[in-house]
């Protein structure tokens, strides 16, 4: 059984720095790449971060510049480490993990952990 943990978040003030981490695990095959997810109350998913095995990333617009994201395949851990938080970034994040190959993947997603940025 395929289990995608996220931990890390907490309430912090704005410019302060979190550091989420994301471990997945129970699969037969190769990670493809993982990704960190956002949903603040009221509004859709959407993407914060990703990364491939192979270390391509993208960012949304609103946290390049503030935000890094870092993969280990042989972990199968991704951390996104996060500076210059504002109270927009105030949501539920949730990692994906894609397992597979080439001719197959599958995408798992994890609980979440809520990051809140507040004076």
């Amino acid at each position: 059984q395929v289990q995608v943990v996220e931990s890390g978040g907490g309430l912090v003030q704005p410019g302060e720095s979190l550091r989420l981490s994301c471990t997945a695990s129970g699969s037969i095959f190769s990670i493809q790449a993982m990704g960190w997810y956002r949903q603040a109350p009221g509004k859709q998913r959407e993407l914060v971060a990703s990364i491939t095995s192979g270390g391509s990333t993208d960012y949304a617009d609103s946290v390049k510049g503030r935000f890094t994201i870092s993969i280990d395949n042989r972990k199968n851990t991704a951390n996104l480490q996060m500076v210059s938080l504002k109270p927009e970034d105030t949501a539920a994040y949730y990692c994906n993990a894609e397992f597979g190959n080439r001719l197959y993947t599958r995408t798992y997603w994890g609980q979440g952990t809520q990051v809140t940025v507040s004076s």
